[in-house]
């Protein structure tokens, strides 16, 4: 699809926002395993394959763990995003400035909650650069990259024409699942052995001016 003008991007979270690198999902996923097993009576030896097995049922353990076990959501939330974010991000001087330069519209939209997402644009110093924030619990029973979570995101952001609106995201099935709906995209990834020839990708979020120039330049059209 031909780039054409960007009125609000969309920006995912957690390992886009960041690198992969940096080990937070590490420490959230041990710390889903351990609400599993300390709460749910699952076990060493299967809550690995068990919480995969939601991620790719339901799109998130969360919500898996909310169809097969009626859990509370914000209790889940809180016990697994409990971990010490300021030892791991640190302010970006260069993502606050590349954010400072796009005019248009900027919001987050992930799959985890506003309390995570503010500790971690407060511990990258890039709060104030975004608009708005839609969680999970926004799009509630859904989650991305189910297509009703993101015709909630539009409800709710007030985005008439997906075509206009771009979406960073580190996940594949969520840039597949945006393209289908008509938005334009950029993956966020680290690796660059993959064979994806038909999306934009960047290895970092510093790196969107080259992945994406045109919304660095509306005040010139």
């Amino acid at each position: 699809m031909k780039n054409m003008e960007v009125e609000i991007l969309i920006f995912d979270l957690d390992d886009t926002l960041y690198p992969s690198s940096s080990g937070i999902w590490t420490l959230i996923r041990e710390r889903i395993d351990l609400f599993m097993i300390s709460k749910l009576n699952y076990t060493i030896n299967n809550v690995h394959s068990a919480r995969e097995q939601f991620f790719k049922e339901f799109g998130t353990t969360l919500r898996g763990l909310e169809s097969v076990h009626h859990i509370d959501p914000m209790e889940y939330l809180q016990f697994v995003h409990n971990i010490p974010i300021h030892t791991l991000l640190f302010p970006n001087k260069k993502l606050s400035r590349i954010l400072s330069e796009i005019k248009q519209r900027k919001v987050i939209f992930t799959n985890g909650d506003r309390w995570h997402a503010k500790r971690v644009t407060d511990s990258l110093n890039i709060t104030e650069n975004f608009d708005e924030v839609i969680d999970i619990l926004d799009v509630s029973p859904f989650c991305k990259p189910m297509k009703e979570s993101f015709e909630i995101a539009f409800r709710k952001l007030k985005i008439f024409d997906p075509e206009k609106a771009l979406l960073i995201d580190d996940s594949l099935r969520n840039i597949q699942a945006a393209k289908n709906l008509g938005l334009q995209t950029v993956w966020v990834n680290e690796d660059d052995n993959h064979d994806q020839p038909n999306f934009s990708h960047i290895k970092s979020i510093e790196e969107l001016n080259l992945g994406f120039p045109a919304i660095f330049h509306l005040e010139e059209k």
